[in-house]
């Protein structure tokens, strides 16, 4: 694929410490448009900036859009690495086919990220936890108003410095939404678009309303099997054993889930991808045996969960604090994507 670059006149002053997730930018961004008669074309990289579109684009009106999230890593042998990204390109393609966006080559999606991160790879901060965030996506810019497969579209890359998403490796609590519902089987709830996340918001602000980082779903029908948190799959240390929800159509196959179940695996733990209700997991901590649970994702990596508050009742997890499974699993992963530990899993590629 040949790209064309064009760099910015007037870099921006790169942040000292590390920002806010998702707030500061850097200096360029990846674009490229698609046409029936064309097909994918104009693959450039061209200074961040605003986008030009029709107030009639179809992705405004329609939500015919996906997205994708992923990470570049600095080593401490100074390389710059991705983790696993063909799966972030095989995921983009599985996303696109559910809401009809034409198929991306997986080959260019992966040379399109590399390039965008060579060209900006001064942007990665220098802390332990410091990363590149990067964020692809897909929407349709057809100018019609109509509910109707869109004939154009636009696919960008953007990215932004990043520490770590909850701040400090730290439990955080839990809200168990039972009255809204995310996503059903046969709907888009394993995909990622973002119709998923804008339905999600209201479950969000009620957590954080009752002191909660984030809201878990249960299932949209009978509302008692668990299914994943809003940015996040869900792990359970149980008597030893590692569980988390197994998908069913309607949980989003996380990339960090399947590395944390290879992982867990490797170590020698019992892995099971069940159906979980939420009355199991509170009667599990209530006798003890729920030793840990932890959140996971591109953007938290890991995230240990101190509690869940489930109809005003809060459910504790372990004794709330750290678990040792979570920050080994998290530390192991870490070195991994950096270029700290032996990758025998190859999932480390190098920018």
């Amino acid at each position: 694929m040949k790209i064309s670059i064009t760099k910015t006149t007037a870099p921006k002053e790169k942040p000292t410490e590390t920002p806010a997730f998702g707030r500061i930018f850097t200096d360029h961004m990846f674009l490229m448009n698609y046409s029936e008669e064309t097909g994918w074309r104009d693959a450039r990289i061209v200074p961040h900036g605003n986008m030009s579109f029709s107030p009639a684009c179809a992705a405004l009106h329609y939500g015919q859009e996906t997205f994708e999230g992923m990470k570049a890593y600095r080593g401490k042998d100074g390389k710059c690495y991705l983790f696993r990204p063909e799966m972030n390109a095989r995921r983009a393609n599985f996303s696109n086919a559910r809401v009809c966006i034409p198929n991306f080559p997986e080959a260019d999606y992966i040379e399109a990220v590399k390039a965008l991160v060579n060209l900006d790879i001064d942007w990665i901060p220098n802390e332990p936890d410091g990363s590149l965030y990067i964020r692809p996506f897909f929407f349709a810019d057809d100018p019609f108003l109509g509910v109707a497969v869109s004939k154009t579209y636009q696919f960008a890359i953007i990215m932004c410095p990043v520490g770590a998403y909850f701040g400090a490796f730290q439990p955080v609590g839990i809200y168990v939404e039972d009255e809204y519902v995310r996503a059903v089987r046969g709907g888009t709830g394993q995909s990622k678009t973002g119709g998923n996340y804008a339905a999600s918001l209201a479950a969000l602000t009620r957590a954080q309303e009752n002191g909660c980082a984030q809201a878990l779903w249960l299932d949209g029908v009978e509302r008692k099997y668990i299914e994943e948190v809003g940015t996040m799959n869900i792990f359970f240390k149980i008597s030893g054993k590692i569980i988390t929800p197994a998908l069913n159509g309607s949980i989003l196959a996380g990339i960090t889930r399947d590395s944390i179940l290879t992982l867990c695996r490797d170590m020698g733990f019992e892995v099971e991808e069940r159906p979980i209700t939420i009355d199991e997991l509170a009667s599990s901590a209530e006798s003890g045996a729920l030793e840990e649970t932890f959140g996971t994702g591109t953007a938290c990596v890991i995230a240990p969960v101190s509690h869940f508050l489930y109809k005003g009742r809060k459910i504790l997890v372990g004794d709330g604090n750290e678990g040792k499974t979570s920050r080994n699993l998290y530390d192991t992963l870490a070195k991994i994507q950096r270029g700290d530990m032996e990758d025998k899993f190859n999932w480390r590629v190098p920018v």
